[in-house]
């Protein structure tokens, strides 16, 4: 049955394993994936056969073996054997047989003979001779006994079972005993040459020793003053005392050995102790197994009509047994070909499903681009319009306001439910997805800004995103390495991206860390009020207008800001406060929503990610990296940087602010976060990267613009206009190469000691101003009256 159910499991498996036909459609689209998707086969199939093992069935119980054996016709003298246990019956069967043939030749023997068999009996229990490495034996006369010996025993195996073998035995006893007597003399003399060898090497000791005292002897004798006697003496003293150190050695050496041996005979009994209980165990279940073999033998001795019928009613069992196994080996078919109908059915149905909605998705994001084209072209329309009255400016109002009033998620029910992913209001973090602008120009802009942005969304979900998380899902404990650089540069899944910056951030300041700083920094806080609190106080309402985590009334978000900044101001009271860091921390709480781990984001940031003097009062490291990316820009795109120095663009206005907050008040949420992934693994060369790339994203848009107030007028809101994500990665880590951070180092190093002298410079001439307005004293225009003169006056 066991072997009948496992054939059926792997026929089960190998229909599980078939693969259905792809749909025609998809065949273009997933040529390229054949590879990966035959390792996939391949790992499935070696998955199945680790679990699948398969079962060994005896071939002497069931099959073509089984049918073959022959059948008794008629009762033999083996007939109350029991079939059970039939290798015990065998064994019990052998040793009666053996007692009673010993039993007839000790009745035959005459009683004053001993054995011969007996006696080797007594010679093997005996220990043996001495293995080959003792003296006096050959190795031919050792191999000779050991064959003799395997040879009568074996024989005298045979002569306890078969008898008349034992019989022929005896007519050769007469050589073998020959043989036993001279290999037992050879034995003997083979221990009394070891004895004499050892009496030898005593007395070459003693001769040695005896020699050695009689050259001492004479050497003393020889010495012809006392002093060479007394230091002869003094040696043998000497000699006296190690004799004595080493025989105290060797007792300590005797009695651990006596010592040991005492554990090892105490084992060696409880060994015995082990092994006599084994042996009564044995003995009981040797009883046991009698006790069950008679029983099974006055089982077997039942009367003939009663085995008869007996027989009769197994056999109608066996065939209604017959009847049941091949009523379920017919449904267990059944079932088995209705999985498998299912089965592929099933997954025919999955991959229509997946086609299906990878085309909804493709249809959604083609609808966005055509609605985001016909928002622009209303744009157009609207600004070839200008202020002209009439028929046609009225109905392209009318047609604007029809557009920025309709939302996605107001469409037919049907598209809702097609639609794998709709334009919501706020994203994931918070973030207005349209922003809110009170010009009707920018609200249009900003429809049109969501649209695209959505329309990127779906069209890299399957291609780009899917395998993204896979790998995030695939890659275990973080660690540093260029694979880990490469993801945080794509981007960190919305599900991932808490763990990897609390991950990122600890690697930063875990030598800043210590337990209960946070809390004790609050309670600091709380006991004394700081000189910054006014400001954080000020700008808590200014922090990012359009987010709901900031901007509703019961969201706890503000007062955790609150205390993130205040608990900051007491960590580094060399910068306390400074604006900008309100939101930088905001980010922080946003994505990983807990205080302590924002605080020690923001601490991160500002004292190990950012230069020294980035946020104090002078500002020095962010004006020197302002003109750090002058060099660059002028390095990297030499033409846009012509057009705008010939219009006299200061692009310092607008840059300033990416680089002291990292492109929080800029850039979309989306592109934000992933912005940041990157910065907090390889620090601020990831903002040089990405101003340089947001530059050359809107490269063309801004040498089309020739006014330099439409100019600045763009600058202030073309980082919002930036949609697609993935190209503006590509242009800040693939396009912007080469970017040594050696380079960025030197223009830095010089730009400061520029920017100090500067400095200096300015110092000096505010001093000497003051000292000669000190110097002059107050200046008053001739011809006015003093305050004095004013007072005098009724």
């Amino acid at each position: 049955m066991l072997y009948w159910l496992q054939q059926l499991q792997m026929k089960r498996w190998e229909f599980h394993n078939s693969l259905p036909a792809l749909p025609a459609a998809h065949d273009a689209a997933l040529a390229g994936n054949g590879p990966a998707l035959r390792l996939e086969l391949e790992q499935e199939e070696e998955e199945e056969e680790a679990f699948l093992c398969p079962v060994k069935t005896p071939t002497d119980l069931v099959g073509v073996a089984a049918a073959w054996q022959p059948v008794h016709a008629r009762p033999s003298a083996l007939q109350n054997i029991s079939l059970k246990h039939l290798g015990t019956e065998i064994q019990n069967t052998m040793c009666n047989i053996r007692g009673n043939k010993q039993t007839q030749g000790a009745n035959h023997r005459p009683p004053g003979e001993d054995s011969p068999l007996s006696e080797e009996t007594q010679r093997e229990e005996q220990p043996s001779p001495p293995g080959p490495g003792a003296p006096g034996k050959d190795p031919a006369n050792s191999l000779k006994s050991s064959l003799t010996t395997s040879l009568i025993r074996k024989a005298k195996s045979q002569s306890n079972t078969f008898p008349l073998f034992s019989e022929g035995l005896m007519r050769n006893r007469t050589a073998q005993e020959k043989v036993l007597a001279l290999e037992q003399q050879v034995l003997m003399l083979t221990k009394e040459l070891k004895a004499q060898k050892e009496l030898v090497k005593i007395l070459h000791k003693a001769l040695e020793a005896a020699q050695q005292e009689k050259r001492v002897s004479s050497a003393y004798l020889a010495a012809a003053q006392d002093k060479d006697r007394l230091e002869l003496v003094r040696h043998k003293v000497r000699q006296i005392a190690e004799l004595g150190r080493r025989v105290e050695a060797l007792e300590r050496e005797r009695e651990s050995l006596a010592q040991t041996a005492s554990l090892q005979e105490q084992e060696i009994r409880e060994l015995q102790q082990h092994v006599q209980l084994l042996l009564d165990k044995n003995q009981a279940k040797q009883q046991v197994i009698c006790k069950l073999s008679e029983k099974v033998t006055q089982d077997f001795m039942k009367a003939p009509e009663e085995a008869d019928r007996d027989f009769l009613s197994q056999q109608e069992k066996m065939e209604h047994l017959k009847d049941d196994m091949e009523a379920y080996r017919t449904q267990n078919r059944f079932l088995n070909s209705e999985i498998h109908q299912v089965t592929k059915i099933w997954r025919k149905v999955a991959e229509k499903e997946k086609a299906l909605l990878m085309k909804c998705a493709y249809l959604q994001a083609q609808n966005c681009q055509v609605e985001s084209k016909y928002l622009a072209g209303l744009r157009r329309l609207q600004e070839a319009l200008g202020v002209e009255a009439g028929e046609c400016s009225e109905l392209l109002r009318q047609l604007i306001q029809e557009a920025l009033q309709w939302e996605a998620s107001e469409a037919s029910a049907d598209s809702v439910v097609l639609s794998p992913s709709t334009i919501s209001e706020y994203d994931e973090y918070g973030f207005l997805t349209v922003p809110n602008y009170e010009v009707e120009d920018l609200r249009l802009l900003a429809k049109i800004q969501a649209l695209e942005v959505h329309s990127h969304h779906l069209l890299a979900h399957e291609a780009v995103e899917r395998p993204l998380r896979e790998r995030w899902a695939t890659l275990g404990e973080l660690a540093p390495s260029a694979e880990l650089k490469q993801l945080l540069r794509a981007g960190v899944p919305h599900e991932h991206r808490p763990r990897v910056w609390r991950w990122l951030i600890r690697l930063r300041v875990q030598h800043l860390q210590a337990p209960g700083c946070y809390q004790a920094l609050l309670s600091r806080g709380q006991a004394c009020k700081h000189s910054a609190a006014r400001q954080i106080e000020l700008d808590l309402n200014r922090t990012f207008p359009n987010n709901k985590h900031f901007t509703c009334p019961t969201s706890s978000f503000p007062d955790k800001l609150r205390r993130v900044l205040l608990a900051f101001s007491w960590q580094n009271p060399t910068i306390g406060y400074c604006q900008g860091l309100n939101r930088l921390a905001a980010i922080a709480l946003l994505v990983l929503d807990e205080e302590e781990s924002a605080f020690w984001c923001l601490v991160a940031i500002v004292e190990t990610i950012m230069p020294a003097d980035y946020y104090s009062k002078t500002l020095l490291a962010s004006q020197v990296d302002q003109r750090v990316l002058q060099d660059l820009l002028l390095e990297k795109l030499p033409r846009l940087m012509a057009h705008l120095g010939q219009r006299h663009v200061d692009l310092s206005f607008i840059t300033f602010n990416w680089f002291l907050v990292v492109f929080a008040d800029s850039l979309i949420s989306n592109i934000l976060l992933q912005v940041w992934d990157a910065f907090l693994y390889e620090g601020i060369k990831v903002v040089f990267r990405y101003a340089l790339a947001i530059f050359k994203y809107n490269e063309e848009a801004l040498l089309r613009l020739q006014d330099s107030l439409e100019i600045y007028q763009y600058l202030h809101f073309f980082t919002k206009t930036i949609c697609d994500s993935r190209k503006l990665m590509h242009i800040a880590f693939n396009d912007m190469n080469p970017f040594p951070m050696k380079q960025l180092r030197q223009l830095r190093a010089a730009h400061r000691e520029r920017l100090e002298a500067e400095l200096n410079e300015l110092e000096q001439l505010k001093a000497e101003y003051l000292e000669t307005r000190a110097a002059q004293g107050p200046a008053v225009p001739e011809g006015s009256p003093s305050e004095d003169e004013g007072e005098a006056e009724p």
